[in-house]
């Protein structure tokens, strides 16, 4: 299966070509010939599955020149990064077809914003809550809106969106166009599927809901008042970590206890100026500094390659968030340590937490001065025999903005509603029948570091 297979113009190939994306990934095959051809798609599938390419070709393929004040397409994500993110990873695209890009997203001027939508933006990347204050004003209209996308629509639930969602839907004209993408597709999610899609197609590209086989997992009982020792001495180390905290208070505080324990360390939260945000992520990405302190907002809809390390400072409220926040290590067949830090009254929820996530590690007991923890600081992904670097999947497939794919477990992806044979061949889909993807993901030519 190639993407021109799929539908794909030639010169949109091209400039995936040159991006080193040469084959779909499974979430990509499955959706992209569909969403070209206008129908409504609903797409199972996680973060760092390929599904900004997935959602991304077809709006490029599909949008015309807008007028101003008056998008073509519109793109709804929870967060101001991966607004920033699917930007970033769509503008080659764009380039090729001289379409103009535009995110909408709090934290900045909405006055620059508004002149933006003034002068003409094809496609609209936006948060709800901006892209509703825009409307209230005036600022836009959505009367020539033909295609609709809800990215990350779980995460969207998880933080109170909806309800701007569905406002913003009501002002779409009738007939459009709606793809959504979620890592889960029940509950709220299901219905907004009723509501505001017509007849869609039900595509799942994912693994089983279980950690990767690459990511390994650590859980260290700790006295609080020894907390933030154990957690200096465990990023003291060269790896890159991201550190989860549960409020914006506690990130600031870790940040504080960290560096007079000798640990220079970035934060990122929602209380933060959109600047400040970007440059903390960008001094990590840039690795001048190697720990990133953040709350939930960062374990869905930033992606950061080469994160060695994730620790739980605080404990995640739910098996849920702690996947969501594991996630942020161990992507695209890469090895990973996730570390969690549990207080003696939180054993109880720890264990309840395991068994659901799957993660036989039981909590092991540590002081601040105890010799095993050297051990995690000093942990480092293993090492291929050959070339002497980190082990990574070969020719994972990879995304413009990093929304890299998960590496496969074993039996590869599963898919609904269609099914791709192991050489490519696309059968034809009837409605209620329930297929699966068969073969192996997507590879690109592009060499792992």
């Amino acid at each position: 299966m190639s993407f021109k297979d799929l539908g794909v113009s030639n010169d949109l190939v091209q400039v995936l070509r040159r991006g080193s994306i040469v084959e779909p990934t499974p979430i990509q095959a499955l959706t992209i010939a569909e969403a070209i051809n206008g129908r409504d798609v609903c797409g199972k599938a996680r973060t760092g599955s390929g599904k900004t390419l997935a959602f991304g070709i077809p709006l490029i393929e599909r949008t015309g020149r807008s007028a101003p004040r008056r998008p073509r397409s519109l793109i709804l994500v929870p967060t101001r990064e991966l607004a920033t993110q699917i930007l970033e990873a769509l503008r080659p695209l764009a380039v090729a077809r001289k379409m103009r890009l535009g995110a909408i997203y709090g934290g900045t001027s909405i006055n620059r914003q508004a002149d933006m939508l003034r002068a003409g933006i094809d496609i609209a990347i936006a948060t709800p809550g901006r892209m509703f204050d825009l409307l209230q004003r005036g600022a836009l209209t959505l009367a020539d809106i033909e295609t609709v996308v809800i990215d990350e629509a779980d995460q969207m639930a998880d933080l109170g969106f909806l309800p701007q969602v569905e406002r913003i839907l009501d002002q779409a004209p009738e007939g459009h166009q709606t793809l959504l993408f979620s890592a889960t597709l029940d509950g709220a999610i299901g219905t907004l599927i009723r509501k505001y899609q017509h007849d869609p197609l039900h595509f799942e590209a994912t693994t089983e809901d279980e950690p990767d086989s690459a990511m390994e997992h650590r859980f260290i009982g700790v006295e609080f008042g020894d907390k933030t020792n154990v957690a200096a001495a465990i990023t003291a180390g060269p790896q890159r970590t991201i550190m989860f905290a549960r409020t914006q208070r506690g990130a600031e505080r870790i940040v504080r206890d960290l560096g007079r324990a000798g640990v220079d360390a970035g934060v990122i939260h929602g209380g933060l100026s959109q600047p400040k945000r970007e440059r903390a992520l960008h001094a990590f990405s840039r690795g001048h500094v190697r720990v990133l302190v953040a709350t939930n907002i960062a374990a869905r809809g930033i992606h950061v390659d080469g994160i060695d390390m994730v620790v739980h400072h605080d404990v995640p409220e739910d098996t849920k968030t702690y996947l969501h926040r594991s996630g942020r290590t161990a992507r695209a067949g890469a090895a990973g340590l996730v570390v969690t830090l549990v207080e003696p009254g939180e054993v109880r929820a720890i264990n309840q937490l395991r068994r659901e996530a799957g993660v036989r590690e039981a909590v092991v007991s540590m002081g601040a001065t105890d010799p095993r923890l050297a051990d995690l600081s000093a942990w480092s992904p293993p090492l291929d025999d050959h070339n002497q670097r980190p082990v990574r999947e070969a020719g994972a497939p990879r995304d413009f903005g990093g929304d890299r794919p998960r590496r496969p477990a074993p039996g590869g992806y599963r898919g609904q509603r269609r099914r791709y044979d192991a050489g490519g061949g696309r059968n034809s889909a009837e409605r209620g029948q329930s297929r699966t993807f068969e073969g192996s993901p997507g590879r690109n030519n592009r060499a792992q570091a």
